[in-house]
């Protein structure tokens, strides 16, 4: 549903965040000893709740696996050690590399621990998104091109007989609808950049746009096929999804903050 796609996850990975924070670690507690060096339980505990906070089962035979693969990676990691490639510069500089990158999900799982989301955020949130998603859902296709005079040719032609999916199967620059005849799957308008958008609400059902329509993605034909009732889903149902929103734009937010105080030079 597009409400839902609205509400997606950022490449920060906030929902998994979430279910991470819930590890708790089994200090003092080996999961097994690979030349008298200890690997803690706690490290396949917190691998196990990543994988499942992302759907992955859980099950003894994942562990069995799991733990077969810890084992292999220590007795590598001791090998390497023994040739020194834990002195090599390469390896350094992975390694601060990844320190950085553990940091930052610290921060991460550390602000959403201490910002938790209030049902009246998420209502607002929800009444937010309703407004903007509008009443209506439309099912369209286009043709995309890199120029101006190319999209008025496809008009052109179009107009002579020649059908739209044809011309967009040849000569469409979208990919995701190239190999559909430019077929569009049903989006609220608010799913479009805002030229698109505002072109798609003018048409009538099966017209035609008479002048192309320019986005930052190129020069548009467009058509409109069907207009439909958009079926917004109940609050319950997004209820996690506009969590992960509301904590996707309060930690770009701070974020945000914490660059405009930092000096960098």
């Amino acid at each position: 549903m597009q409400f839902i796609k609205l509400a997606q996850l950022i490449s920060l990975g906030i929902s998994g965040l979430i279910a991470v924070t819930a590890v708790q670690a089994q200090s003092g507690s080996t999961m097994a000893k690979v030349n008298g060096v200890a690997i803690p339980q706690s490290r396949l505990e917190f691998i196990v709740k990543a994988r499942t906070a992302q759907g992955q089962p859980d099950s003894p035979e994942s562990r069995k696996a799991l733990r077969d693969d810890l084992i292999t990676e220590e007795v590598i990691a001791q090998e390497a050690k023994k040739q020194g490639l834990d002195k090599d510069p390469d390896f350094q500089t992975q390694l601060d590399m990844a320190r950085q990158t553990a940091l930052v999900r610290a921060y991460q799982v550390d602000y959403i621990k201490k910002h938790p989301v209030s049902d009246e955020e998420l209502r607002k949130e929800y009444e937010a998104l309703k407004t903007q998603m509008g009443d209506k859902e439309y099912k369209a296709h286009h043709v995309l091109v890199a120029t101006e005079e190319e999209a008025k040719d496809i008009i052109a032609r179009i107009k002579k007989g020649t059908k739209l999916e044809k011309i967009a199967e040849e000569k469409s620059l979208d990919t995701g609808s190239k190999n559909k005849g430019g077929e569009l799957d049903w989006s609220p308008a608010a799913s479009y950049v805002q030229p698109f958008a505002e072109a798609l609400t003018k048409l009538k059902e099966g017209q035609l746009t008479q002048q192309p329509v320019k986005t930052p993605f190129g020069w548009h034909v467009i058509r409109l096929d069907n207009v439909r009732p958009l079926k917004i889903p109940p609050f319950e149902e997004v209820k996690q999804n506009l969590a992960q929103r509301v904590l996707q734009k309060e930690f770009a937010s701070s974020v945000n903050d914490l660059r405009s105080k930092a000096k960098v030079e």
